[in-house]
């Protein structure tokens, strides 16, 4: 069962359910509830003293969400990310934040370097002083503020809607050992932006969401990695 505690963050006008809800699900996104953890119903009613009722309402509704399987008087599993699960969400990544800086681009140099000058003051560009769940938000709020750049609200709204799935996937991907790989990249992307060279900083996103699902121990694929195929 696992060991993690992360402290509750709703307010306790919030009810029960919904307070279990968002702690599990922190837990879940930020990594301290890893792929294949099994999760107590009474450890978490104990954590935000509560009754287990709402703990159990919390759990089904993460089941229904796909990221819990419970099982009667054991607890919930927490449902492991497959290859294929992790491999999709890093291309749709890809597509993505491609788009938006082919759509930068397209609108000129001055905008790139804005957005760019903007990206390269980012705290996930340092994150110095940063906590590793600072430091994981941080790198999610980088490249989501690359997409909505880009001025198209529906892009900006897929890219959104694959928030808790790639939080989830990246979270042990985002480890402090690989914080200094990760900022420099992002460093990289930024500066490439900024002097307005879209082809490059397509290579440099590229580099990096291949560098993400290696660290996962996943092989990129030929979209993710076309130098693998030739």
């Amino acid at each position: 069962m696992s060991s993690a505690t992360p402290r509750p963050t709703a307010s306790p006008a919030t009810p029960a359910a919904d307070r279990a809800y968002q702690y599990v699900k922190a837990g879940l996104l930020d990594g301290r509830y890893p792929d294949g953890d099994l999760l107590s119903e009474g450890e978490v009613a104990s954590a935000l003293q509560m009754s287990r009722t709402p703990v159990r309402e919390a759990f089904l509704r993460l089941q229904t969400e796909g990221f819990l399987r419970l099982y009667p008087k054991r607890g919930a599993l927490v449902v492991p990310v497959t290859p294929t699960e992790a491999r999709a969400v890093v291309e749709a990544r890809l597509a993505l934040e491609t788009f938006a800086i082919d759509k930068l681009a397209a609108q000129g140099a001055e905008v790139m370097t804005a957005v760019g000058t903007e990206l390269a003051a980012h705290p996930a560009c340092d994150a110095t002083g940063l906590s590793d769940a600072d430091m994981h938000e941080a790198d999610r709020a980088f490249h989501a503020t690359l997409v909505a750049a880009a001025g198209n609200p529906v892009v900006a709204d897929l890219y959104n809607a694959l928030r808790d799935k790639q939080m989830r996937i990246t979270a042990t991907a985002r480890t402090h050992a690989a914080r200094p790989r990760i900022t420099h990249q992002h460093t990289q992307l930024a500066q490439a932006i900024r002097d307005g060279d879209a082809e490059l900083a397509k290579t440099r996103l590229r580099e990096h969401l291949l560098g993400t699902v290696r660290a996962l121990g996943v092989a990129g694929g030929p979209y993710l990695d076309p130098a693998a195929g030739t």
